[in-house]
């Protein structure tokens, strides 16, 4: 795969990966997981099965001089029959922290979604290709390489023109965070603009990102892999996905949000732990799900089809999530001083919509990316927030 530069090749192994609670051994190299094998055997559909294993907030990071680096993957690209395919993902390089140069790779495997709602696929083998970084500043330095959030992708080579070596550990907080296809990184411009990314930089911590699209469903296998995993702050955010899947009535949801912070108490007794209710969405601020794609505008947006008037019978909305986080915080922190509670709308909320509408109705743009990652750090690791230094 290389340019026929003189190039050296490091052998890749889980000592380079960031961001990650498992790496699978592929027959092509290393395929991080973003929940561990246990928690993989649970899961019920392919949804979430294709999310954990996309890498968002996942990266490899390595201390070296070198000035042009390859990158070997086999990526998983996501197309939807019927619609254009998307661009190719986007791998982001930071030098000590600064994004300096951005590529892409060809080819891959595809994955091709015949059934929107049930998410039933076909699958197509593809070749590895290779992402190419060159002109990178001179002398000893931190180099990132931010994988594509949208696209699983096994890392099978890494070239060199100077010797590399793991990243050190620097100290940094490590950050757990858990959420929907918003913290996954739906519509953000590259893997380190997704919102978490912006906040863990704003705030120096290091993220371990499992926002995974479609599938914060208070699951009790992601709630255990978040008691086993070593952190110094956890946030989870929690309510579109259970109203947009229809998931719950308001009987299951409250318990079942207690169920899931309990078990985080168990491995995270007084660890900083922040309760989010859900950003704005106007699609389903009063109205149930389930949601379902609209295409009659000639793009792809999503609608409410549940009915309003059922709320009195328990089902769900934004509004009435909302109002149940805020009293199990309110009820939880009078015996835990280290639990705290965020409103979305505080993230995104009416005036941040007016400037950054929703594209496709449910989620943001770049720009809006940007902004909830702004408010985040600002209200959370700045001044006297919950995870301020």
């Amino acid at each position: 795969m290389s340019n026929g530069q003189n190039l050296i090749t490091t052998p890749l192994t889980a000592d380079f990966l960031r961001g990650h609670l498992d790496v699978e051994e592929t027959a092509h190299g290393l395929l991080p997981h973003r929940l561990p094998a246990r928690a993989r055997r649970q899961i019920p559909d392919d949804r979430l099965a294709t999310a954990e294993a996309q890498p968002s907030g996942v990266r490899l990071a390595f201390r070296t001089r070198a000035t042009a680096v390859e990158l070997d993957t086999l990526p998983t690209k996501r197309v939807y029959r019927g619609f254009p395919p998307p661009p190719d993902g986007i791998y982001d390089l930071l030098v000590d922290g600064r994004l300096t140069a951005q590529a892409t790779v060809a080819g891959g495997n595809l994955r091709t979604i015949t059934d929107m709602q049930t998410q039933a696929a076909e699958f197509t083998p593809g070749p590895v290709g290779t992402a190419r970084f060159t002109g990178l500043p001179a002398g000893e330095k931190d180099i990132e390489i931010w994988l594509p959030h949208a696209e699983a992708t096994e890392v099978v080579a890494l070239r060199t023109d100077a010797p590399v070596e793991p990243a050190p550990d620097r100290g940094r907080r490590v950050w757990l965070h858990h959420g929907s296809s918003i913290s996954h990184g739906s519509n953000a411009a590259s893997p380190s603009t997704i919102w978490p990314a912006l906040a863990a930089s704003a705030g120096d911590a290091e993220l371990v990102n499992l926002g995974f699209g479609g599938s914060a469903l208070v699951d009790p296998f992601t709630a255990r892999a978040m008691r086993d995993t070593p952190a110094d702050l956890i946030s989870v955010k929690l309510g579109i996905n259970v109203v947009n899947s229809d998931a719950m009535r308001l009987r299951a949801f409250a318990p079942a949000v207690h169920g899931f912070l309990d078990t985080i108490r168990e491995g995270h007794p007084t660890t900083p732990l922040l309760l989010v209710s859900p950003l704005l969405c106007p699609t389903h601020e009063h109205t149930p799900g389930p949601l379902m794609p609209d295409l009659s505008g000639g793009t792809l947006r999503f609608r409410a089809t549940g009915d309003p008037a059922e709320t009195a019978a328990g089902r769900l909305t934004l509004t009435v999530v909302r109002d149940v986080l805020a009293d199990i915080a309110e009820q939880r922190s009078a015996e835990d001083p280290h639990l705290h509670y965020l409103d979305g709308l505080d993230l995104y909320g009416a005036s941040d919509h007016d400037e950054f509408p929703l594209p496709d109705a449910i989620h943001p743009s770049p720009e809006g990316h940007r902004r909830i990652g702004e408010n985040f750090a600002r209200l959370v690791f700045a001044n006297d927030g919950p995870f301020a230094t």
